[in-house]
């Protein structure tokens, strides 16, 4: 796996009891009643995700992931060693899966001693780790290797249609169902998890939001498995821009109006659509394929102007996109007011909107 050679320049708590156990459903509140900080130049506001219109302007772009989550952990057996917990993160171009292997039962931590040759038996499935993925056999822990290509012999979309269920780890208080995985835009199976930024919206506040000027496009970003360890860069995933959302972000930024990306995972997926124009400026165009861009200070953004994000533990690679993409000061001061105002973590948890 690749390490990052930067590293997020931000410091704060690691949340360990401030994690949302479950969906907001399933704690009484509607989606879009989760709390939303809105932090930009003038100062930090705290509000909920359903007053989001409030914050934007006329003209903005919201873009959006349409990927859907498929369910793509299994109950396995790790040959000669016991019950795992198998992650299917990508079917990758050679046919080849890359997976992940976790503790049984809950997949709170990664198996890291696997080895080339071992064999993983998982509902019908039968998989042959072969190599590290995606590039060498290292962990930022300086043992092990969490990430595996497999050769998988089976009906690999039976099994997940069977036997499946949404990736989760241990923080959760049980399991949910691929529903509560899902958000209003995706509409293409093939992220193995959730992109969890846009899980706030419902279909009534698209509507105020288009009714109030704000435009929404799509692109498709399949999300891979996030449990990244510190300074472990994303593997490359799937993505497509199209040529009228390039076309969208292309108007909506010579107008003047804002591109704020709802996730990392869009991001990622418009700025690897950034080509070179002449000799000194840059611009979007449809693009498809595997992106391995990683979206740091030191690599920044080029059309985003801002974020709509959940929050990122200490040291993930995603605070350096987020870093790259608000600014550090910007982001440390959210981070310090979520932290003291005891907002909620992870896929299930509260949101934030960066407006550099």
């Amino acid at each position: 796996m690749t390490l990052l050679s930067e590293q997020p320049a931000i410091r704060f708590p690691a949340p360990d009891d401030t994690t949302a156990p479950a969906p907001a459903e399933w704690r009484g509140y509607a989606r879009d009643e989760v709390r939303l900080l809105v932090a930009d130049r003038t100062g930090v506001v705290h509000t909920r995700f359903r007053s989001i219109a409030d914050h934007l302007d006329r003209g903005d772009l919201l873009v959006v992931n349409d990927s859907a989550t498929e369910p793509r952990e299994l109950d396995a057996v790790l040959s000669g060693r016991g019950p795992v917990v198998l992650h299917l993160a990508d079917r990758l171009r050679d046919g080849e899966w890359a997976v992940e292997l976790r503790t049984a039962p809950d997949a709170r931590r990664a198996v890291l001693d696997a080895g080339e040759g071992d064999v993983v038996t998982a509902a019908g499935l039968r998989l042959t780790l072969t190599a590290a993925y995606p590039d060498r056999p290292s962990s930022p822990t300086g043992r092990g290797n969490r990430l595996w290509r497999a050769t998988v012999a089976g009906d690999v979309a039976a099994a997940i249609r069977q036997h499946g269920r949404p990736i989760a780890y241990g923080y959760l208080d049980r399991r949910y169902p691929l529903d509560a995985y899902q958000s209003v835009f995706g509409v293409r199976p093939g992220s193995a998890e959730m992109p969890s930024a846009a899980r706030p919206f419902t279909a009534d506040l698209v509507a105020t939001l288009v009714a109030r000027g704000v435009q929404i496009a799509p692109v498709t970003l399949h999300t891979g498995v996030s449990s990244q360890e510190a300074g472990e860069a994303p593997a490359p995933e799937w993505f497509e821009v199209t040529a009228t959302t390039a076309r969208i972000v292309r108007e909506t930024k010579s107008a003047g109006g804002r591109v704020v990306a709802v996730g990392t995972t869009v991001t990622r997926a418009l700025e690897s659509a950034v080509v070179r124009r002449g000799r000194t400026g840059t611009t979007v165009r449809a693009a498809r394929g595997w992106t391995d861009r990683v979206v740091t200070p030191r690599q920044p953004p080029v059309v985003v102007d801002g974020l709509i994000t959940g929050w990122h533990d200490p040291h993930a690679s995603h605070l350096l996109l987020v870093e790259a993409v608000a600014g550090r000061a910007l982001t440390q001061r959210a981070y310090d007011e979520a932290v003291a105002a005891g907002y909620l973590w992870h896929e299930f948890g509260d949101a934030a909107l960066l407006l550099p």
